[in-house]
Formats: structure tokens, C-alpha cells, sequence
């Protein structure tokens, strides 16, 4: 079973997460910001990852330090749980609709870890989240899971529709660059032998 366990505590944040690549979409978040929670339960669910997430952080300030942290964590929490890569299939992209946005992301499990980013989010708050947040998410994530990660946005007006539609759609990519192909399941997909 592909799964992991980490625990980062600083002075800004105490976080625990727990994944299992392999899993049904279950998941408890508790992260002290609601529209975060909302966006990892839909990351697990259409990830199809077993996800839990604890953090504790000083979002009397505001969330920036839990949404990065927690960002990093799971990123290397993923790296964790892949091990050496074999057998995966590397690359996952996925066109979804969310409504009048359309988002498009793409994954290569590269070891590198690369973020491309081409978004308009219309206003600069979801509730109380800050909507540059998204960004930073998913730059720590690349970044510390060792993926090179694209998100493009197609169409859309609506941030709370675009930015759920792009939390859908990299778990989706996701989900297929995990996923085992079991003709090379003893194989690592590069032909230096090596992905890092």
C-alpha cells in the first residue's frame, strides 16, 4: 500500500497529514480555514486519496502560513508515499469543466519541481481566504512533491468556480500520473533509470 505520514511543527504551524494514494476519496480536514477544508475534501474525493489533515496554525494573522505549510506537506508526503516510482505511469492531465470555468492541468512526476501558472481570478477574496493563496499552494506542492505542475485556466468569472475546478482537476491529473501501469510495474518511467 502507497501511504504516508508526516508531521511538521514551527512556530507558525503544527500540521499532520496522513495519504494513501490507493485509497476510496475519504478524508477529515481540519485545517482552521473553511473554504481550505472544502477544497482538500474535494482534492481527496476526486483524487479517489484517503486524506487527513491536521493543522493548527496562526490564522489569527491571517492564512498564509497554513496554507503554505500544509501545501508543503503535502507535497512531500506525495513523494513519500511513491517511493521510487516504479511502475507509475508519470504523466495525467485533465480538461474539467466547473460550470462556466474551464480548467486545464497537467502533471509529469518529473523529480523537478516546477509550477506554470496562467490564471485570472477575478476578485481577491473567497470568504475571508485570499485568492493569491491558491498560487502559493500550488507552487509549495510542486515544488516539494518534485512534480512539474501546469494549471491553465480556459474560460471563467466566477473565482469560487475556478479555483474549485482546478483543485478537481489536479487531483484528477493526478489520480492517472500515480496510477500503476502493471505492464511496467517493475519499471521507472525515464530512460536515466531515475526520477528526482
Amino acid at each position: 500500500m502507497r501511504r504516508a505520514d508526516i508531521k511538521r511543527t514551527t512556530a507558525e504551524t503544527d500540521i499532520s497529514i496522513s495519504l494513501n494514494l490507493d485509497g476510496t476519496g475519504s478524508s477529515k480536514i481540519d485545517t482552521g480555514c473553511g473554504f481550505l477544508n472544502h477544497m482538500l475534501t474535494l482534492f481527496a474525493k476526486h483524487g479517489r486519496f484517503d486524506l487527513e489533515v491536521y493543522c493548527k496554525g496562526d490564522i489569527d494573522v491571517d492564512y498564509h502560513h497554513t496554507t503554505e505549510d500544509i501545501a508543503i506537506c503535502l507535497g512531500k508526503v506525495f513523494s513519500e508515499c511513491l517511493g521510487d516510482k516504479k511502475g507509475i505511469v508519470r504523466y495525467g492531465d485533465t480538461t474539467l469543466p466547473m460550470d462556466e470555468a474551464l480548467i486545464l492541468s497537467a502533471i509529469d512526476i518529473s523529480g523537478r519541481g516546477e509550477y506554470y501558472y496562467s490564471m485570472n481570478i477575478p476578485t481577491q477574496k473567497v470568504g475571508d481566504f485570499d485568492t493569491e493563496l491558491f498560487e502559493e499552494f500550488w507552487r509549495a506542492f510542486a515544488r516539494d512533491a518534485g512534480v512539474t505542475l501546469h494549471i491553465r485556466q480556459i474560460s471563467g468569472t466566477n473565482t469560487h468556480h475556478i479555483i474549485e475546478g482546478a483543485f478537481k482537476s489536479v487531483a484528477r491529473s493526478l489520480k492517472k500520473a500515480v496510477s500503476i501501469d502493471e505492464k511496467y510495474a517493475d519499471e521507472i518511467p525515464s530512460t536515466k533509470g531515475i526520477l528526482e
